[in-house]
C-alpha cells in the first residue's frame, strides 16, 4: 500500500468519508516536494490550496517581526492548510519544513468544485476540518502556556472504541483508546509513567512472562506470544517509553497503566505481525496482551519489581555516601573537638568519631532498606481479579510466577494466600516506613553538618563546607550550607511520604485497595529523589569537608566539660564544685583544681589529657 493509500484509508476512517470520494479529491492534486528549511506558505499570504503531509515534518509559527512562536509540527497523514475550505482570509501562520517534506497538495479551486457538485462530501470534509482546527487551537493555546509536551506530532488519526465509544487516536501513537481517556481524567501531577523508567520495564517484563506463560498452557498462540514478546524486549531495550503517558496519580486501582501497557505492547506487537496499529482483530491489548491477567495482579507486581529495581540504584548512592562519610573519618581521626548533648558541652571526641557515627546511621538504613525489600519478591501474579486465579488456566500462577523469576533476575515468590495479598499493602507500608527511616537518619546529619559549619565568625565552625553559590541577594560574601539545606528538604518529603503510603495502605477495602497508585508515585518518586539527594550530597559536600583543626582544639581546651573526667577521681560533688567556679570566674578546670590541691600536676595533666577521653580507660 502507497503512503497515499495509507493516509486516504486513515482519512476515511477519521472522518467518515467514502475512499472513493477522497481519492476523487486526492486525484486531482499534484504533489510537491520541499527542500530543508523551504517555507510552504507565510503568515498574512493568501490561502491557496489545502492538502496532506506525504512524508516529513512541517512545523507552524506565528510571528513575522524577527520572534516567531513555535505551534506545532504536522507529522506524515496531517491535513495542512485546511483553512482554504473555510474561508477566503490569509494564513494566520507559516509554515516551513526543517528536514524536507513531500506534501499532496489540492488546489482552492477542486474544493470550491466538490463544493458545488459535491456538497454531502464536502461538508462532511469541513466537519471533520473544524474539528481539527479545535484540537490544533487547544495545541497551539498549550505552546503558548508552555504546557505542551515537546515531543507532540499533528498526524493523522485512527479510530479506536471502548466500552465508552469511539475516540481518534494520533495515528503515530501506540497508546490506544483507553489510555487516552485515561490522560484526559488525571492531569494532576505531571508525572506520566514514562518518568518511571523502572516501572515501564516492570509493566513489560510482567506482560512477556505472562506472554509466555500463557502460551506454554496453550491459551495464546505462539505467534502472538513471540510478538508479544517482542514489543516487551523493545521496551526493555529503552524504546518506546515516551508512550506510557497516563499520570502516575490515577483512579481505578491502576487500570489506566496497565491498559497503557496493555495497549502500547499490543500496537508494537500488531507492527511486528504486519499490520497496522489499532487493527486489534489480529492481536487484542485485552484477549491478548492482558490474557490470564487483571490490573489487580499485573499492577502491584510491577509496582513490587519497580521499588525493588529502583532500591538497588538509591542503595547504590547511600553505599558511595557511607564511604565517603568513612573515608573522612580516617581523615579526620586525629581531629580532636568538643562533643555535645542538648547543644551543651559534654566531653572531648573526635572528629573522626563524629563523621564514623554518621556512616554507620546511613549503614544502618541501608540495612532496614534491605531487610524490608525481601517481601517485594513475593508477588500475587495468577490472582487475577480478587485473588481466586477467575480466568486463568491451571498452573498459570506459577508458572507465570517462574517465568517472571527468570526474566527479571529476581527470586520470586508466589504469595502464599492470593487472596490476601491482592488486599493487602502493608508489604508497601514497611518499605516507606524504612524509606522514611533513612530520611530521618540523613536529615540528621544534615542538622550537624550546617550546625558544625555555622559561622564563620559567630558559630561553631568546626568544619568548612565546600562552597557552592554565592549565599544571599543583600549580603556581600555570605555563602549558605545549600546542599545539607536540600537534603533535608528531600528528607521532609520522604516522611511525608510515608504517611500518605501509610493511609492509603489502610484505604484497602474488602478485596482490594484502590489506592495503588498514590502507592506506586510516593515509593517510586521517594526513591528517585532519596538517590539524587544522596548522590549530590556525596559529591558536593561531603568529599570536600576540612576540619577547623585550630578552632576545634580551642573549644576543647576551654571547655568546662572536662570535669566530667574528675568524676571517678574527685567524686561527683566536687567535680559540680570546680565546673560552677569555673563558669562563674571564668577560669579553667585545670588551674581551679591545682589551687585547691586535690590533684598533682602530673595526676591532672594524665586525667584531662583530651586524646585520653574519647576512648573507654581505667584510671588509677
Amino acid at each position: 500500500m502507497s503512503i497515499l493509500d495509507q493516509l486516504v484509508t486513515q482519512a476515511a476512517i477519521a472522518s467518515g468519508i467514502s475512499a472513493t470520494d477522497l481519492y476523487l479529491i486526492a486525484s486531482k492534486g499534484e504533489r510537491k516536494v520541499y527542500a530543508p528549511g523551504e517555507y510552504l506558505f507565510h503568515e498574512s499570504t493568501p490561502r491557496l490550496w489545502a492538502g496532506f503531509i506525504e512524508d516529513g515534518e512541517v512545523a507552524i509559527v506565528r510571528g513575522l517581526h524577527g520572534s516567531t512562536t513555535h505551534l506545532s509540527t504536522l507529522a506524515q497523514g496531517a491535513m495542512i492548510a485546511e483553512g482554504a475550505l473555510m474561508d477566503e482570509s490569509p494564513h494566520a501562520s507559516s509554515a516551513f519544513t526543517r528536514t524536507g517534506a513531500t506534501v499532496l497538495q489540492i488546489p482552492r479551486e477542486v474544493w470550491l468544485e466538490v463544493r458545488q457538485t459535491q456538497p454531502d462530501v464536502f461538508y462532511r470534509i469541513v466537519a471533520r476540518v473544524a474539528q481539527r482546527q479545535s484540537e490544533r487551537l487547544r495545541h497551539a493555546a498549550e505552546q503558548l502556556a508552555g504546557t505542551a509536551r515537546p515531543e507532540d506530532l499533528i498526524t493523522a488519526v485512527r479510530r479506536e472504541h471502548d466500552l465508552l465509544g469511539d475516540r481518534e487516536v494520533p495515528l503515530s501513537a501506540y497508546y490506544g483508546v483507553q489510555t487516552l481517556r485515561g490522560v484526559e481524567n488525571f492531569p494532576i501531577s505531571g508525572m506520566p509513567v514514562k518518568n518511571f523508567a523502572h516501572f515501564v520495564d516492570a509493566l513489560a517484563m510482567v506482560k512477556k512472562a505472562a506472554a509466555q506463560a500463557n502460551c506454554e498452557l496453550g491459551v495464546l498462540a505462539k505467534e502472538k506470544m513471540e510478538a508479544i514478546c517482542a514489543a516487551c524486549d523493545e521496551i526493555l531495550a529503552g524504546k518506546l517509553h515516551n508512550n506510557f503517558v497516563v499520570d502516575m496519580i490515577q483512579g481505578g486501582a491502576g487500570t489506566s497503566t496497565n491498559m497503557n501497557a496493555n495497549e502500547v505492547i499490543a500496537n508494537r506487537a500488531l507492527e511486528i505481525l504486519g499490520h497496522n496499529k489499532g487493527e486489534y482483530k489480529f492481536l487484542h491489548p485485552n484477549d491478548d496482551v492482558n490474557c490470564s491477567q487483571s490490573t489487580n495482579d499485573a499492577y502491584p507486581t510491577a509496582i513490587k519489581l519497580a521499588v525493588y529495581f529502583s532500591l538497588q540504584d538509591t542503595l547504590g548512592a547511600l553505599g558511595e555516601l557511607k564511604t565517603a562519610l568513612e573515608g573522612k573519618e580516617q581523615e579526620f581521626a586525629q581531629v580532636l573537638k568538643m562533643g555535645r548533648t542538648e547543644n551543651q558541652d559534654a566531653v572531648p571526641m573526635t572528629l573522626g568519631q563524629e563523621f564514623g557515627a554518621y556512616a554507620a546511621m546511613i549503614g544502618s538504613a541501608m540495612k532496614s532498606m534491605r531487610t524490608a525489600a525481601d517481601e517485594l519478591l513475593e508477588i500475587n501474579m495468577g490472582a487475577t481479579a480478587i485473588g481466586t486465579g477467575i480466568n486463568s488456566p491451571p498452573g498459570y500462577a506459577d508458572l507465570v510466577t517462574e517465568k517472571l523469576s527468570a526474566i527479571s533476575g529476581l527470586v520470586l515468590r508466589k504469595a502464599p494466600n492470593l487472596v490476601e495479598s491482592t488486599q493487602d499493602s502493608g508489604v508497601f507500608s514497611q518499605m516507606a516506613g524504612n524509606m522514611k527511616r533513612s530520611a530521618v537518619q540523613l536529615s540528621k546529619i544534615c542538622n550537624d553538618l550546617r550546625w558544625m559549619s555555622s559561622g564563620p565568625r559567630c558559630g561553631l565552625y568546626e568544619i568548612r563546607l565546600p562552597a557552592m553559590q554565592p549565599g544571599s541577594s543583600i549580603m556581600p560574601g555570605k555563602v549558605n550550607p545549600v546542599i545539607p539545606e536540600m537534603v533535608s528538604q528531600v528528607c521532609f518529603t520522604i516522611i511525608g511520604y510515608d504517611v500518605t503510603v501509610a493511609m492509603a495502605s489502610e484505604a484497602s477495602e474488602l478485596e482490594l485497595n484502590m489506592a495503588e497508585p498514590i502507592i506506586a508515585y510516593c515509593l517510586l518518586h521517594g526513591l528517585m529523589i532519596l538517590k539524587n539527594a544522596a548522590v549530590v550530597l556525596t559529591s558536593r559536600c561531603i568529599t570536600g569537608i576540612q576540619a577547623n583543626v585550630e578552632r576545634c582544639r580551642e573549644y576543647v581546651q576551654n571547655s568546662i566539660g572536662l570535669v566530667t573526667a574528675l568524676n571517678p577521681v574527685l567524686g561527683y560533688e566536687k567535680s559540680v564544685s570546680i565546673a560552677k567556679e569555673a563558669l562563674e570566674t571564668g577560669g579553667s578546670v585545670y588551674e581551679l583544681v591545682l589551687q585547691k590541691g586535690w590533684l598533682s600536676k602530673d595526676a591532672l595533666d594524665d586525667i584531662l589529657k583530651p586524646e585520653n577521653m574519647t576512648q573507654p580507660r581505667k584510671i588509677s
